[in-house]
């Protein structure tokens, strides 16, 4: 059932995607503008991406090897008009990503990065997707500022967190678990009387 489920989100992202034609023709404009690539090579990207297997565009830009990452960043930044963040190797605050559910941010694209004087500063794949302010302040009641970043990126930042926050919750419980056993093992050496410690 799970899996269905990621499918038909798979699906609805590639629909959304490879129809978004204005979000295509506009971030390879400004791709366009900024040098990275020709006229030419602008409209023979869009009609590759579209006859690709890829999901995302900026995937498909990224890992076609046409532009780079900062590249994209800055580029994403001129289409939203907001700041770009690159979200690869940043430190995240553990209490604040907690708040939110890990397939919430997943399907959303999004990471909180900080709370300053009760804003949230918050990098999303798609800044400008109606109603996700509001889906944000359903965990978190904070005023909300967008910066745009690459969605894989952000994806693998949220997937690194908890998995990471798993692996130390595993840690603690095998070191709960050693002393207990080396608790035990005390007790039987010492022929089942309680240990006093002074």
């Amino acid at each position: 059932m799970k899996k269905e489920t990621n499918d038909l989100q798979i699906n609805e992202l590639r629909k959304i995607n490879k129809t978004d034609s204005e979000y295509i023709k506009g971030l390879s404009g400004i791709l366009e503008k900024n040098k990275m690539l020709t006229h030419d090579e602008s409209l023979a990207v869009q009609k590759s991406f579209i006859d690709s297997d890829h999901d995302l565009f900026d995937d498909f830009l990224i890992e076609e090897g046409i532009v780079q990452e900062s590249d994209l960043l800055k580029a994403l930044g001129q289409y939203y008009n907001i700041a770009p963040f690159d979200v690869t190797g940043y430190f995240f605050d553990h209490e604040l990503i907690t708040k939110f559910p890990k397939g919430f941010l997943l399907r959303e694209g999004i990471i909180p990065v900080e709370v300053d004087n009760d804003i949230m500063s918050v990098v999303a794949s798609d800044p400008d997707k109606e109603g996700l302010e509001s889906m944000i302040k359903e965990y978190a009641s904070y005023d909300v500022v967008f910066m745009v970043g690459i969605r894989r990126d952000i994806c693998d930042a949220v997937k690194e967190f908890f998995d990471k926050s798993v692996s130390e919750v595993d840690y603690d419980e095998d070191l709960r678990q050693e002393r207990q056993l080396e608790s035990e093992a005390e007790y039987i050496e010492d022929g089942g009387k309680p240990i006093i410690e002074d």
